[in-house]
């Protein structure tokens, strides 16, 4: 039995976890996936707690994984949960939509996921595809039903089936004071690095496929990691530096609108800070207010290693962006 969270236990010790409402189509009907725990008897979301310096979206694949017995590709984030334990401590679910990875077209993203453990039948002995309507029948806590109803909604929209295109600014650069080369070759910093290695698994995680940067160094070293891991051959753009975007921030705008419009694979798109505004003005254009308004607003709009992941879906061949996601992969 658990507790719904009252104000004052925020002071409890909190357990943090991630997983997925993994769905798929069957004769033009929604289908979403529950498993069985045997040792609590219950019907839920497959989920589980993070690993030590884990990000959310790492530990909800590999959870849905471990559970599953199968990879997925995280789509839009649902409503999560929080609440006490009977032991009283505080626990707080994160959910995404997500589909199941498909072989060939996800390839990349997985060759750049950790191995993931085989389903342990102590822990999920059962899993079963039901309608949302079987669905809320056969969970076991009425609230769980609540990550459903947005994905049910999401899904009578036409606005369920999305791809992800990610935007990174570039990791910790060295100062301009102290670095005597061009500026189109000033590198990363040790720290600088250590985002870009963050990157990679959270990359996977969202099933990217395709990779664009600006030329300079910084940008083009951010994404090497996750480049290397997933196999891909990253696209190069003179547009996405500083120095061609303050000459022409229209051919930015412009770049940016294709990689929205373009069906398909999901992309990462690095590049500078200046850059920035042209970016998320064209993802606001292609958003609702709501959608729009979660964007962030002020310089430096992202900090370095940072991430904003844009959720893409098709109407009538046009791009809709359905929700965005702020992410500061953690650093190990």
């Amino acid at each position: 039995m658990t507790t719904a969270l009252r104000p004052g236990d925020t002071h409890a010790p909190v357990i943090d976890t991630a997983g997925g409402l993994v769905w798929r189509r069957r004769g033009g009907t929604l289908q979403v996936q529950l498993v069985h725990r045997p040792k609590y008897d219950d019907w839920s979301w497959p989920k589980g707690r993070l690993d030590d310096g884990e990000a959310s979206q790492t530990a909800a694949i590999r959870e849905v994984a471990e559970e599953t017995g199968k990879p997925i590709v995280l789509g839009p984030p649902l409503p999560g949960l929080q609440y006490l334990t009977p032991e009283g401590r505080v626990k707080r679910v994160r959910y995404w939509a997500a589909r199941r990875a498909r072989k060939g077209k996800d390839s990349y993203a997985l060759a750049a996921r950790a191995p993931v453990a085989p389903v342990n039948r102590r822990e999920v002995d059962r899993t079963e595809w039901l309608t949302p309507d079987e669905a809320t029948d056969r969970l076991t806590r009425s609230a769980d039903r609540g990550p459903l109803d947005a994905l049910v909604a999401l899904h009578e929209q036409g606005l369920l089936d999305t791809r992800a295109v990610v935007i990174a600014r570039h990791g910790l650069a060295y100062p301009r004071t102290v670095w005597h080369g061009s500026e189109r070759d000033r590198p990363l910093t040790p720290v600088g690095h250590a985002h870009a290695a963050a990157l990679v698994p959270v990359l996977a995680a969202y099933g990217v496929e395709q990779a664009v940067s600006s030329r300079w160094e910084r940008c083009a070293t951010t994404i090497d990691p996750y480049v290397r891991a997933a196999g891909l051959r990253p696209s190069f753009s003179e547009y996405l530096t500083e120095a061609q975007h303050e000459r022409s921030p229209s051919r930015v705008a412009a770049t940016m609108h294709d990689l929205l419009a373009e069906p398909g694979e999901s992309a990462v798109l690095c590049t500078h800070r200046p850059v920035m505004p042209t970016v998320l003005d064209a993802i606001a254009r292609c958003a609702p207010r709501e959608v729009a308004d979660a964007l962030p607003a002020r310089d430096p709009f992202l900090e370095p290693g940072e991430i904003l992941v844009a959720h893409v879906a098709s109407i009538d061949d046009e791009p809709r962006v359905v929700a965005v996601e702020h992410v500061t992969p953690p650093l190990h």
